[in-house]
């Protein structure tokens, strides 16, 4: 595989707010770390800013241990089990009565409790490391007091203050507002969920935005001329935003490190990892053997192939007029889906199609669940 980005280049990291579903960026970094790319500066907002700190600190090990073995009552003041079988809706093993007592508590408390939050930034980050950095990091948050955005250099803020606004950055509107140095704060999101303009504004020019597509505004930027911004975004569901369970986050880390794996090397697929070795002469055979195999055109024409078969395939596998390689990888992407293939690792065509026992796959049946 190649790389498709220059890594003699610095790049800089914009963290999107999304709660528990953060863990996907530290996938993300995992497969930037393993290809060398150099990291000079980062914003983050909410769960983007304590990503943020972890990333600039450049402990990845540690990083990754804290995402993979997170669970609620690190962020809130709530048992965990109880969280999670509510969150997933399941109330047979539920005390109904503590559960409304509870709430109960909640409501009157005007939010969740996040002590445990407040506690966990100050055991997990370490200022001095951030202050020394080689790269620059940056913090937003909103000032409900003030009524105004608040971009953050990490490295002019006492210890006391970076802990407050990793906290005040994150403090979604489920959480109990608390006051810290007599203001209230309030998510980054409710003004910047992604915060590219702080990055553009301190002269960076090639960015990498790494969604979650959390909730909040998505403030508009305009990119300078000279200025290119790479996206990075799942296309699975990472779960909601409450859901601090270590399971989750582990599916988490892994799909966003070969998300990361996707965009670093151009692979192709939707589902799958596909690194395209085939030309489009290999392809077009591909398809044009597929196409026979669609229950009685065996004797399909090449026109009716070219004409009227791969463009209807096209428009179903939503594959776009990128030439017979793209449509090839669509294909195979879609046969391994319902094969049920394990989509962890990278697959060339020829691997991928050995994978499924072959052109012979390819058969009505598969067609049929394509087209109709």
């Amino acid at each position: 595989m190649q790389l498709k980005i220059d890594p003699a280049r610095t790049y800089a990291l914009a963290l999107e707010g999304g709660g528990a579903r953060g863990a996907y960026q530290i996938g993300v970094w995992k497969a930037l770390t393993e290809a060398g790319i150099s990291i000079g500066a980062i914003s983050g907002t909410s769960v983007g800013a304590l990503n943020g700190a972890l990333i600039t600190m450049g402990d990845l090990e540690r990083a990754e241990e804290l995402w993979s073995n997170i669970h609620y009552s690190e962020v809130m003041d709530v048992d965990d089990e109880q969280m999670g079988d509510l969150l997933r809706g399941d109330f047979h093993g539920l005390d109904l009565r503590e559960l409304a007592d509870k709430l109960s508590a909640v409501v009157h408390n005007r939010g969740l409790d996040v002590t445990p939050l407040r506690n966990w930034i100050r055991q997990v980050v370490e200022p001095e490391a951030i202050r020394n950095a080689d790269k620059e990091f940056f913090i937003v948050t909103y000032s409900v007091t003030d009524k105004k955005e608040l971009e953050l250099r990490a490295r002019d803020l006492s210890d006391n203050e970076l802990y407050d606004m990793l906290l005040a950055s994150a403090y979604l509107p489920a959480f109990k507002a608390e006051r810290m140095e007599g203001k209230l704060y309030a998510d980054g999101g409710v003004r910047d969920v992604l915060p590219l303009h702080v990055l553009i504004e301190n002269g960076c020019t090639d960015i990498i935005a790494l969604r979650l597509y959390g909730p909040g505004i998505m403030r508009p930027v305009r990119i300078p001329e000279g200025t290119q911004v790479h996206t990075i975004a799942p296309r699975a569901k990472l779960g909601g935003i409450l859901e601090f369970e270590a399971q989750q986050s582990r599916k988490n880390l892994r799909l966003g490190y070969y998300d990361g794996i996707r965009f670093l090397y151009g692979l192709k697929g939707d589902t799958y990892y596909i690194d395209g070795q085939w030309d489009e002469e290999q392809a077009q055979q591909f398809l044009c053997a597929a196409a026979r195999k669609a229950g009685d055109t065996r004797q399909m024409s090449l026109r009716t192939i070219h004409e009227k078969w791969l463009p209807a395939l096209a428009r179903k596998l939503k594959a776009g007029d990128d030439g017979y390689g793209d449509l090839a990888a669509a294909l195979l992407d879609a046969a391994a889906a319902r094969a049920e293939l394990s989509p962890w690792r990278v697959y060339t065509e020829e691997e991928l199609l050995e994978a499924l026992g072959g052109e012979e796959a390819f058969d009505e049946a598969l067609f049929k669940d394509l087209l109709d």
